[in-house]
C-alpha cells in the first residue's frame, strides 16, 4: 500500500466520521427547525378548539343514555364492537365494526425474527377517523357501528363496505377494496345528507416489533412523506417529534426498518400534522413507534378517495407504483446521496439477475464482489503501478530528502522534477483509491437496506440482514456492544494483514509517521461501528479484503516488472519534458514561496 494509497484511505475514514458528525448536527438542526415550523405553522393555521377534542375524547352518545332510550337511537349509535377478517394473497386485515378502520394487519410472505407471523400492527393504538361534518364536529367515525358486507370482485380480490345509518338521511360508507396479490388496497369514505369541501382525518398507528434488536428498529423508525410537486422528505423518530406540513402532500408514510404502512391521496393532503415517538410504552416493549397524525382530505361529490399501502420495504415492489415510495429504502442520503444512483442503476440490477438464478445469498454477495472488483481493476492496476515507480524512485528520493533535509520548499522543488522526469504522475495512487470509495459507501447502504437479505443464512450468519454473533458479553461494552461478530472480527484482521502486507512495499514519508501507523489504526476505529452492521456488508468487506491481497499479489508477481519500470523512467529522462499546466502552477507557487522565504523581514521605520 503506497503514501497515496493510505491518503486514499484516512480521506475515506475522514469522510465516514465527518459525515457521521454531520448527519447528527444536521438531524438535530433538523428537528429543532420541524419544532419552530409547527409552532408557527399551528398559530397562523387554527384549528377548530373543538376537533381535537372531538377526536381524542368523544363519547358513543348511546353510553350516556337508558335503555329506552337507546333503542331509539339509529343504528350507528348503537351495537358492539366485532372484528371481521378480509385477506388476500399478502395481507390479513381485521377491522373492527366500531370505526369501521383496520385494526390488525399481518404480512404473510414474512416472518418475525422468531418464526411468527409478521403482524405489523395490531391492537387498540390504531385507528382511522374522519371528523363528520355534523353536531359542529363533535362526531367522527370512530364513534359510530357498522354494518359491514363483504363481496368477492371479479379479478378475485374481495371489498368490504362498512354502512352507518345515522338517521335523518344521513349516512357513512367507508369502502375498503382489497386486490387479490397486491400490499395496495383502495379506502374511500362516502357521506350522504352532510355537505363539506373536506374531511378532517385523524391516523393513529402503532408499529410492532419485528425484527432482531427493537434498539435497532427505533434507531430506523421514520416518517416519510411526498408533496404534490414530488418533493420528497423525511425525520428518523427519535423520542416525541412535531411536525407541521405546509406544502399539499401526495402520501405520508410510517416505515420502519424493512416494513411501512402508507397512505396515498392522488388528490392530496392538506394541514397535514405529525405527532410521532418511538418512547417505549409503559410494561410494553413491543412498540416500535406509535404516531397519531391529522390532515384533511378533499371531498369529491361526497367522497374521500385515498389509497393504503401495508407491506415490505422492498425496492422493486415500491418502484411499481410509481408515485416515488422507493424513496424509502435508503440507499444513500446526506452528503453521500449520490452513492444512491451506483445503486439504483448498478448494485441492484446485478443483484436481481443473479439472485435470479441463485439461491444462496453469502454466494450472491461473493460474486458481486468480485464482479465489481473487475470493473474496478483498471484502476486497482494502476494504483499498483503508481506504487512500484514510487519504490523505483525511493532511493532517490531519500537522497534529495537527505541532501535538502533543512530546506522543505527546496525539496518540494526537486521532487516535482523528479516526478516530472521519470514521467511519474503523484497523485498516480491516490485518485484509484478516491474513484473507488463511492462504491465501497454504496454497499454501506445496500446491503442492511435490503430486505431479500432478511433471515437468509450463511455459514454461521442466521440472518445477513442485522449482525452475527458468536458470543453474548454479560456486559455491554461501550461504543462496540454486548455481542461478539465473527464476521467483523474477520473484516478487522484481513484489513490489519492487507496494511502489514503492504507495509515493506510501500514508499514511507519519515517525516510524517502517522501514514505509517494509520492503516493499523482505521481497522480499530471502525471495529466498534461495523459490530452492529448487518453480516451481509460485514462479510463484504472481509471478502473484498480478501480479493485485494489476492489481486496485489497477482498483479505484483506476474503483471509488474520494477526493473522494466526502471528502464522506462530512464528512458524518459532522455526525453525533452512537458510539464503539465497542474506542474507548471504548482513549480511557479514554489519558487514564489522560495524567494519571499529569502527575502529579509520588513521592518516599520519611524
Amino acid at each position: 500500500m503506497d503514501r497515496n494509497t493510505v491518503i486514499g484511505f484516512s480521506l475515506l475514514a475522514l469522510l465516514l466520521i465527518g459525515y457521521v458528525v454531520y448527519n447528527q448536527k444536521s438531524q438535530d438542526a433538523y428537528y429543532e427547525k420541524k419544532k419552530a415550523d409547527s409552532i408557527a405553522y399551528a398559530k397562523a393555521h387554527p384549528r377548530p378548539a373543538d376537533a381535537p377534542k372531538a377526536l381524542a375524547t368523544a363519547a358513543t352518545p348511546a353510553d350516556t343514555l337508558n335503555d329506552s332510550l337507546r333503542k331509539a337511537l339509529p343504528p350507528a349509535f348503537k351495537g358492539s364492537a366485532q372484528t371481521i377478517t378480509v385477506e388476500n394473497k399478502k395481507l390479513a386485515l381485521q377491522f373492527s365494526t366500531k370505526g369501521g378502520f383496520p385494526v390488525s394487519a399481518q404480512i404473510k410472505d414474512y416472518v418475525t425474527y422468531d418464526k411468527k407471523p409478521l403482524v405489523f400492527f395490531s391492537g387498540a393504538g390504531n385507528e382511522l377517523s374522519a371528523i363528520l361534518p355534523v353536531n359542529n364536529g363533535a362526531t367522527s367515525t370512530s364513534d359510530l357501528y357498522y354494518a359491514p358486507t363483504i363481496k368477492d370482485n371479479p379479478d378475485g380480490g374481495k371489498t368490504v363496505d362498512f354502512m352507518a345509518d345515522m338517521g335523518g338521511g344521513k349516512m357513512v360508507d367507508i369502502i375498503y377494496t382489497l386486490p387479490a396479490d397486491d400490499y395496495m388496497m383502495s379506502c374511500s369514505i362516502r357521506l350522504t345528507g352532510m355537505n363539506a369541501n373536506s374531511l378532517p382525518l385523524s391516523w393513529a398507528t402503532a408499529e410492532l416489533h419485528t425484527e432482531k434488536d427493537i434498539a435497532n428498529e427505533r434507531t430506523a423508525s421514520q416518517v416519510y412523506y411526498r408533496f404534490m410537486n414530488k418533493d420528497h422528505d423525511y425525520f428518523t423518530i427519535r423520542g416525541d417529534k412535531k411536525s407541521s406540513l405546509e406544502d399539499r402532500t401526495h402520501w405520508l408514510a410510517m416505515r420502519t426498518h424493512y416494513f411501512n404502512s402508507t397512505l396515498i391521496a392522488d388528490d392530496g393532503f392538506s394541514k397535514v400534522n405529525i405527532n410521532a415517538t418511538s418512547t417505549p410504552l409503559p410494561n410494553d416493549s413491543t412498540i416500535v413507534a406509535h404516531a397519531r397524525n391529522t390532515f384533511d382530505v378533499p371531498l369529491t361529490n361526497g367522497v374521500a378517495s385515498m389509497r393504503w399501502f401495508i407491506g415490505p420495504n422492498h425496492y422493486k415492489t415500491l418502484r411499481s407504483y410509481k408515485i416515488g415510495m422507493e424513496e424509502m429504502v435508503p440507499l444513500g442520503y446526506g452528503v453521500m446521496a449520490f452513492v444512491k444512483y451506483i445503486n439504483k442503476w448498478l448494485i441492484i440490477p446485478i443483484f436481481n439477475i443473479l439472485s435470479g438464478f441463485i439461491t444462496n445469498y453469502g454466494i450472491i454477495i461473493m460474486l458481486m464482489t468480485i464482479l465489481i472488483r473487475l470493473l474496478l481493476s483498471f484502476f486497482t492496476y494502476k494504483s499498483y503501478l503508481s506504487a512500484a515507480k514510487m519504490r523505483v524512485l525511493k532511493p532517490e528520493l531519500d537522497e534529495l530528502r537527505a541532501k535538502y533535509k533543512d530546506d522543505q520548499q527546496k525539496f518540494g522543488m526537486e521532487q516535482m522534477k523528479l516526478y516530472r522526469s521519470a514521467g511519474v504522475n503523484p497523485l498516480g495512487g491516490c485518485l484509484p483509491t478516491l474513484l473507488q470509495m463511492p462504491f465501497l459507501f454504496a454497499m454501506y447502504y445496500f446491503f442492511p437496506s435490503s430486505i431479500e437479505l432478511r433471515q437468509k443464512s450463511f455459514l454461521w450468519a442466521q440472518d445477513l440482514s442485522t449482525y452475527d454473533s458468536i458470543a453474548h458479553l454479560p456486559f455491554k461494552i461501550p461504543g462496540y456492544g454486548d455481542h461478539i461478530s465473527l464476521f467483523t472480527l474477520l473484516m478487522t484482521a484481513s484489513s490489519l494483514f492487507l496494511a502489514l502486507y503492504n507495509r515493506n512495499m510501500t514508499t514511507q514519508d519519515p517525516n510524517n509517521p502517522m501514514m505509517k501507523w494509520m492503516p493499523f489504526i482505521f481497522p480499530f476505529i471502525l471495529l466498534g461501528v461495523f459490530n452492529q452492521m448487518a453480516a451481509a456488508l460485514t462479510f463484504y468487506y472481509f471478502f473484498s479484503n480478501m480479493i485485494s491481497i489476492t489481486q496485489q499479489f497477482v498483479i505484483q508477481k506476474y503483471f509488474i516488472d520494477e526493473k522494466a519500470i526502471h528502464a522506462k523512467m530512464l528512458e524518459n529522462r532522455n526525453k525533452p519534458a512537458t510539464p503539465s499546466k497542474w506542474q507548471a502552477r504548482l513549480e511557479e507557487m514554489q519558487k514564489l514561496q522560495a524567494e519571499r522565504a529569502k527575502q529579509p523581514p520588513r521592518t516599520n521605520k519611524k
